[in-house]
């Protein structure tokens, strides 16, 4: 989504991009094998990247959104799914992608769902479908078998190509061109075993963290009829598209096998034609209606409810459009509307307590932010960030300490939102403790990834700090940090 007040909504992380360059193989030499077998390594590599959705989002580097809303109702999502497949102390997070895409996928402990899939998902029971699915990948510990795999194809891989270039070093020596090229096909009729090997491999992990979905969801007493959909969806835009999948070339079951599979299974179901309670569906339109405001604009935020344009949805929707089109004054009377039909919303007040602040009411602003913290049973580090920056822009001496104390303490619980360390920064400076200024300002930088400048604020910080308090000794676990190479 984008920025809104300083920062508040995208924190954008830039993973190092992975490309593939190949020169001419030559065949007369062993050390030209050896450029062969780098050739191979990189090969290897190219499969990884496709077999691992996360490393494929690593190449072009993705924004995570941060969205107290949005997360809440996520992870109520995740919650009794994760229990059922004995997730729940694991310590699994849920990340939020920005990116327009119906997709999801696992890396390590994370599941990542894109906010297109939230936005294209009509009802909760189809984004618990996909949730469901990317547990059962991780419950099954898929990763780790698929690096196994890899060990075994790459092993695969090697020995037909020292067969292979055996072959072709034997040709050309004897000049025989026709043993050259039977040695080119050893070589890639191994590599191209070893592909399909390890896609045949991952299509097997796919269907079962299928089956694992279900059962998570007859165990929770949920519908796979979303599951349906969604792989349904998948299926039209493919032949929307004019896509023809050979199911040999893919890791993924094609959309024909997966649905056919899951409708069998789903509709043994009790649960078949259990929909979601109307409370939820409507926190999920509110969801849709902030996403599609945030990432498409007004008019397309608009047609996703035109069917209702006077709900709840559509006027939030409205309001934030309006907000972010650069016309706060306007927004703040929509938001009002919106706040006045569920007073108890934290996010509505929220909301609001972002509108103020861009339209230069940071009094009326805290007051927002400290009624959707009160309101809020999460106890989100967001909106305790928000309410200490709306504290210190009203600068008033009385609120800087104050604004110090629920900035800390959002931090805690949202330790990787960096602009939060510029604001409890400048607040620090106002009280005219720069030490503490500088720390804070080190920690963004770590946050932010810029480990060279968060190091050079952390020893700035130590000069300013009394030796071997907890923030001296944090300045100097930053000073320590190496940094993983890319």
């Amino acid at each position: 989504m984008p920025e809104t007040c300083a920062d508040h909504k995208l924190m954008k992380t830039n993973a190092a991009a992975f490309q593939l360059t190949q020169g001419p193989l030559a065949l007369t030499s062993m050390r030209r094998f050896a450029s062969l077998r780098n050739v191979l390594r990189l090969f290897l590599a190219t499969i990884l990247s496709v077999a691992v959705s996360a490393q494929a989002h690593a190449q072009r580097g993705i924004s995570l959104v941060r969205d107290a809303e949005i997360e809440a109702l996520v992870a109520e999502y995740a919650r009794p799914i994760l229990e059922a497949a004995g997730l729940s102390k694991s310590g699994i997070e849920i990340i939020l992608v920005n990116d327009n895409s119906f997709n999801a996928f696992v890396a390590g402990r994370r599941i990542f769902v894109n906010t297109g899939a939230l936005l294209m998902s009509e009802t909760p029971n189809e984004i618990i479908g996909v949730i469901a699915h990317e547990a059962g990948h991780i419950a099954g510990g898929h990763q780790q078998r698929l690096r196994e795999q890899l060990s075994r194809a790459q092993t695969m891989a090697i020995i037909s190509t020292i067969l292979g270039a055996g072959a072709m070093v034997a040709g050309a020596q004897a000049g025989s061109d026709g043993l050259a090229r039977s040695g080119t096909g050893i070589l890639m009729g191994g590599t191209e075993a070893a592909r399909r090997s390890l896609l045949s491999y991952q299509r097997t992990e796919e269907a079962t963290a299928d089956r694992s979905a279900i059962t998570y969801l007859e165990r929770t007493g949920q519908s796979a009829k979303g599951m349906l959909k969604t792989f349904e969806r998948l299926g039209k835009s493919m032949a929307l598209a004019g896509v023809r999948v050979d199911p040999y070339q893919i890791s993924h079951p094609t959309p024909q096998e997966r649905i056919a599979t899951l409708e069998t299974l789903a509709r043994q179901s009790k649960h078949f034609e259990r929909k979601d309670p109307p409370a939820l569906q409507l926190r999920h339109d509110l969801m849709r209606a902030k996403i599609a405001a945030y990432t498409q604009g007004h008019q397309a935020a608009m047609r996703l409810f035109r069917n209702e344009p006077r709900g709840l949805p559509a006027l939030y929707a409205d309001a934030i459009a309006t907000f972010i089109s650069g016309s706060a004054r306007a927004a703040v009377g929509k938001i009002d509307a919106v706040v006045a039909q569920n007073p108890k919303n934290p996010y509505f007040h929220e909301m609001r307590g972002e509108i103020l602040m861009k339209a230069g009411r940071p009094a009326e602003a805290a007051e927002a932010f400290g009624r959707a913290k009160s309101l809020e049973r999460g106890n989100s580090g967001l909106i305790q960030i928000g309410y200490g920056q709306a504290l210190l822009a009203t600068g008033k001496p009385e609120n800087i300490r104050k604004a110090v104390v629920e900035l800390q303490a959002g931090l805690t619980r949202a330790k990787d939102f960096s602009a939060g360390y510029r604001y409890l920064a400048q607040a620090y400076g106002q009280l005219g403790d720069i030490g503490q200024a500088e720390l804070a300002t080190a920690d963004g930088h770590f946050y932010s990834g810029k480990y060279d400048e968060a190091k050079k604020f952390a020893a700035r910080a130590q000069l300013k700090l009394k030796k071997g308090s907890p923030s001296w000794l944090r300045a100097q676990d930053i000073l320590n940090y190496k940094a993983p190479k890319r």
